[in-house]
């Protein structure tokens, strides 16, 4: 099994295409669906909520099933893939880590929302951010690939996430923000890049990292946090990291 078949497996996703392109994240739609539901729950009993118990509240079985259909292409919603059985733990430890969760495991998940990535972060705080500016980041490798009409609603859905998770601010006139990090995000940052094949002070190095735009030094103090909460094991000693995890298999 080569890296991207054994990443694809532990529940990333490669590819052009996205959710984003019918949905933003639906952070209001995860949350409520994860709150009826415990930690074991599996993806019939998350489908049976959305189509047959309508906890979502959707207009039709269509809307209804197209509603799980994109919760499952941005977080698998289910135990049998170790990222979300991973997240699905974090995520009951903090609700104030919750939307910046969401965002991680979605960015994990959909090609269209990291070709945003790097506008977002090169954002300073109160700069503002105009939707056009997202249509053109999602069109540069492509100019051809997507109409001016799909580009406005693609560039509506992943300013949607970003405003949920907390990096970005306001209705319609979006301004870059900082969103709530805590040792949540930090342990499933460190975990990411865990499964890509790195360890010790790699793990501190990676974009999912670099996400929570924290210096060294807090990034330290967030893995200690966790570590303090059994989260994780960190240690440091004579600048040598250790990360360890104890809780997660990525084998399971």
């Amino acid at each position: 099994m080569n890296e991207q078949s054994l990443l694809i497996t532990l529940g990333f996703k490669f590819g052009k295409n996205g959710a984003h392109s019918a949905r933003s994240m639906m952070l209001a739609e995860l949350s409520t669906l994860l709150a009826a539901r415990p930690l074991d729950a599996t993806r019939a009993d998350y489908q049976q909520d959305v189509e047959q118990f309508n906890l979502l509240h959707k207009s039709s079985d269509n809307a209804r099933k197209l509603t799980f259909r994109h919760l499952v292409d941005l977080y698998g919603m289910s135990p049998d893939i170790p990222l979300f059985r991973v997240f699905r733990q974090l995520w009951e430890l903090s609700e104030e880590a919750q939307p910046l969760l969401a965002l991680q495991l979605a960015l994990v998940r959909d090609p269209l929302l990291r070709l945003s990535w790097p506008l977002i972060l090169g954002l300073q705080p109160g700069e503002p951010l105009a939707r056009e500016q997202v249509e053109a980041c999602l069109s540069q490798e492509d100019p051809t690939r997507f109409s001016p009409a799909s580009l406005k609603s693609f560039a509506q859905n992943i300013n949607g996430s970003w405003t949920q998770a907390g990096f970005l601010q306001g209705k319609t006139r979006k301004v870059r923000s900082e969103p709530k990090v805590n040792y949540v995000n930090a342990a499933f940052a460190l975990f990411l890049g865990h499964c890509e094949g790195l360890s010790g002070q790699g793990l501190f190095n990676t974009p999912w990292f670099a996400l929570l735009q924290q210096d060294k030094a807090v990034g330290y103090e967030l893995a200690y946090m966790a570590s303090l909460h059994g989260v994780i094991t960190y240690k440091q000693a004579s600048g040598v990291v250790e990360v360890r995890f104890p809780n997660w298999s990525i084998t399971e």
